[in-house]
């Protein structure tokens, strides 16, 4: 993939869906609701401080993160659907 995010935005590979139910139903392709989690393809620099040095992003490369709802900008790269975020909409790192 040669798609380098910019600021602090991070590329993320969203998890399947589900498809079937807790309790074994299956799902039918339009009642499938995106997961909100996924793993972390690509960091930017940061955001700039006042001095114009890049603040740490909260995530790295790898990482399992769970993502705001709404949040982001969907592509496709080379044949995969990503998405593309502001750190601000990252919720939290799944240990």
């Amino acid at each position: 993939m040669n798609l380098k995010p910019l600021g602090d935005r991070v590329i993320i590979k969203q998890d399947e869906a589900e498809v079937t139910t807790a309790s074994g139903l299956y799902l039918a392709h339009d009642a499938k609701e995106k997961p909100q989690t996924g793993t972390v393809l690509a960091v930017g620099e940061g955001k700039l401080d006042k001095d114009g040095k890049h603040l740490p992003m909260p995530v790295k490369e790898g990482d399992k993160v769970i993502y705001g709802k709404y949040g982001g900008t969907e592509i496709t790269l080379d044949g995969e659907e990503v998405l593309i975020l502001r750190a601000d909409d990252l919720y939290a790192v799944i240990a």
